[in-house]
């Protein structure tokens, strides 16, 4: 059908997800009630950024992060109750806040998880209550602190644990940033190649959403050295297909079921690997067409005829084509691992879910 992407099926979410979830999600409610009665103490004003970023944090997400450092803990022999690894997996959601809202406001993204960004909360609270000065500077500026807020918290959530821990999560969260930059530079410059789509999609969300947290849960556990190459093998390529899935959904995906406005990457101008495929095969028509891509008003039909497009010239199949071999390549090298049965079993149930999901 034209426009939509034949992603075949939704992978069930796996059961020990929700689990997960439930006491990352408890932990990260804890810290913001005890910083929002701390707070508001000084200035009842201060509540309004803290439920900000309680809005969004605890509005949606699939909790992956916190998912893959637990199994990486559970699988180098640490124990599932450990309160060590809630706090860990806890830390991950906050800085995927700081993430999100950060990248929101970069991108002028207006919606996130079905809800408006935190920036635009702020720009309409500005206009309601008729407050000096530009609202969309005043939105914009909390959001950023909003942000800073989530990453001091995610520092303080992360647990002691050996020298390494600190080491790889300094790393983790510089990558993160060198990501998003290419990301910013790649689609100011309108930046086509592969490699660069690629490089952007392991280092903007990628190597954070798996490879690192599954790092991250083993050094915890004590087995960084034995464990954080052969756990790379896994997460890299799954790290990979993840924001390729993620990249397909942005253009193709059911705004219902993502939570964003379906073309808004098209609108962007996101330097993906489906447009880099794009470029690569375009007749002189479509070329012309592609040019369209960054046009901030882009309509829905417009939209609509990019994704007949990206179909017909092969770079959604391309694509599709690319994440399955990912995720073969990251399950195949399972197998070397020296994890517990458990973990193995579970890390395959979430590469499934993974690169099947349609949010």
């Amino acid at each position: 059908m034209a426009g939509a992407s034949p992603t075949p099926r939704t992978e069930p979410l796996p059961a020990n997800l929700l689990a997960i979830a439930g006491r990352v999600e408890q932990r990260v409610r804890l810290l913001l009630d005890e910083e929002q009665r701390r707070w508001s103490a000084l200035d009842p004003s201060l509540a309004e950024p803290i439920e900000a970023l309680r809005g969004l944090v605890m509005s949606g997400g699939k909790r992956l992060r916190p998912a893959f450092c637990h199994w990486g803990f559970v699988g180098a022999g640490g124990d599932p109750e450990d309160p060590a690894v809630v706090d860990a997996g806890a830390a991950f959601e906050l800085l995927q806040g700081f993430a999100l809202i950060h990248d929101d406001v970069m991108d002028g993204s207006a919606v996130r998880r079905g809800a408006p960004s935190v920036h635009r909360q702020f720009v309409e609270r500005h206009g309601g209550e008729q407050w000096a000065g530009d609202g969309r500077r005043f939105g914009e500026g909390v959001a950023i602190l909003v942000g800073d807020l989530a990453l001091v918290y995610a520092d303080q959530l992360l647990p002691d644990g050996p020298r390494e821990l600190g080491r790889l999560w300094d790393e983790l969260r510089t990558e993160l940033n060198i990501g998003q930059y290419l990301d910013l530079v790649g689609t100011a410059t309108g930046r086509t190649d592969r490699a660069n789509a690629r490089r952007i999609a392991r280092y903007k969300s990628g190597k954070y959403t798996i490879e690192r947290p599954l790092q991250l849960g083993a050094t915890l556990a004590g087995c960084h050295q034995a464990l954080a190459e052969p756990l790379s093998r896994y997460g890299d390529p799954l790290g990979e297909a993840f924001q390729l899935r993620d990249d397909v959904l942005g253009v193709f995906g059911d705004s219902a079921r993502t939570g964003k406005p379906v073309g808004d990457d098209l609108r962007e101008g996101k330097p993906t690997l489906l447009l880099a495929v794009a470029h690569e095969r375009a007749t002189d028509a479509q070329r012309a067409a592609l040019a369209l891509v960054g046009d901030p008003q882009l309509s829905a039909d417009r939209v609509t005829d990019l994704q007949d497009l990206l179909v017909q010239c092969g770079a959604l199949a391309t694509v599709e084509e690319e994440i399955a071999a990912l995720a073969a390549r990251a399950v195949g090298a399972l197998k070397a691992i020296s994890i517990t049965t458990e973990a193995r079993v579970a890390l395959r149930d979430l590469a499934a879910f993974v690169v099947a999901r349609d949010s």
